[in-house]
Order: C-alpha cells, then structure tokens, then sequence
C-alpha cells in the first residue's frame, strides 16, 4: 500500500513536471524558428517593421509576446506550481474538492498575457516614433540608458523585495491568499501572475535593450529570474544586479 502511494504522489509531480516542461520547450522552439525567420529576413515581424501595423500584425506580435512569457515565466513558476498540486493530491485522499492545478496554472499565464497585452503596445509606439531597429531593440541610446537604470533603481526598491518574499515563499503564500472552487483557483493564479509581474516587469523592459528577439539575450533573463527566485541568495543577486544595471547605464548615458 505504501509503496503505491509513493508511487502516485510520483506520478502525479511527474505529470505536472512533464507537462509544463512541454509547454515551456514548444514556446522555445516557436522562438527560436521565430528567431531563424527573421534573421532569414522571411518573418512576418518584418511586415511589423515599416511602422504601418494592421490588426494582423498587432495580432502577430502580441502572440509573439505571450509565447514568449509562457516560456520564460513557467520555469520560475515551478515550485509554487508544484506546492499546489501537492495541496490537490492531499485534498484529493481526503474526499475533498479541490480546483485542478491546470486552473491556477490557467490563472497564472494570464496575467502574463496581460503583460504582453503592454508590451505589444510598448512595442508599437516605440515603432511608430522610429525608436526601434530591425532587431527590435531601442535605436536611441538614450532610450536605453534609461530602461538600464529604471531596471536596476527597480531592483532595489521595498516593493520589488515584496513581491519576491511572495514568489520565493510558495505554502506561505498559498496559506494566506487560499480561494476555493474553479474561478478562486484561477483568481489565485492571476494574483501570483502578479506578484510575479511585481518582481519582473523592470527586468523585461531590459529585452527592449539587448533585442526582443536575441535568444542569448532572453534566456539570460529567464535564468536570472529563476535565480532571483529560487536560490538562496536571491535576494542579494537583485541587489547586486540593481547596481550594476545602474552603473550600465548610466555608463552608457556618459557616452552618448
């Protein structure tokens, strides 16, 4: 008997792991043939680049934005994914009814695709004022000083420290923010969406700085991002990264 439990709370973290590693590798893949495609000059992003956007198009690069969320917030999201799941599987054994993980994962990637809903728009009026290259990345130095330094003051300030206390704190934040039933799970999920835009927004603005489109560039914030939240000293690698987005910048604005 024992031996079948232990092999279905297995099972059960297998099939979440597996299932969000699947969808985070297919929005890696789509970006990197994205990626392909426009250095191949084939992409339909080059439609977007003569600053005449027709609803396709904003339609276009607005799922670019939220496949790319998906694929760079789920890694992160893992540890409070899997917290949940284990509260399922226990309410489960106990008779009692509790809203699928699948929900409060549903939950949480909308508030992200709220965020790329912005970003689609940030994207645009920097096209439509000529402030943007052909790899999506701010032409204006200025522009990018300053994203640099909003970013890392971003870094150091008490609600960023917040909002990280709650992502790096999975069964505190379950224990304190719990809603019952479908829509409570979901309202769940969108509330740790953002706490979790609460930590990241400043750091995102950074993919207007070293391009929205460079591989290398994006997935090095994805690993910050799960640094910040899952190591130890998480809280410090903000800190120090704050000071040096500063510095970059500020750097950067001494050069122009």
């Amino acid at each position: 008997m024992r031996e079948r439990w232990v092999g279905a709370v297995r099972s059960d973290r297998f099939v979440v792991l597996v299932s969000l590693a699947a969808v985070a590798a297919l929005a890696w893949i789509y970006l990197a043939w994205l990626a392909a495609d426009m250095a191949g000059g084939s992409s339909p992003m080059d439609m977007v680049r003569i600053r005449s956007w027709p609803p396709s198009e904003f339609v276009f690069v607005f799922l670019m934005w939220t496949v790319m969320m998906v694929g760079m917030m789920i890694p992160s999201a893992l540890p409070m994914v899997l917290v949940y799941a284990g509260i399922v599987r226990k309410a489960k054994r106990q008779g009692s009814a509790v809203a699928p993980t699948f929900v409060f994962v549903g939950g949480y990637l909308f508030a992200w695709t709220l965020f790329s809903a912005v970003a689609t728009i940030a994207q645009w009026s920097l096209d439509q004022a000529a402030l943007l290259s052909p790899m999506m990345v701010a032409s204006s130095p200025a522009i990018g000083a300053a994203l640099l330094v909003v970013a890392g003051v971003y870094q150091l300030t008490p609600f960023k420290d917040a909002c990280l206390a709650h992502c790096r704190s999975p069964a505190h934040f379950l224990a304190e923010k719990w809603r019952k039933g479908l829509g409570g799970a979901f309202r769940l999920g969108i509330q740790h969406g953002f706490y979790c835009l609460g930590c990241c927004w400043a750091l995102m603005l950074l993919l207007f700085v070293g391009g929205v489109m460079n591989l290398l560039w994006i997935a090095a914030i994805a690993f910050f991002v799960l640094l910040e939240k899952t190591m130890p000293g998480g809280r410090r690698a903000s800190i120090l990264s704050g000071g040096a987005l500063i510095a970059a910048g500020l750097l950067l604005l001494w050069r122009i």
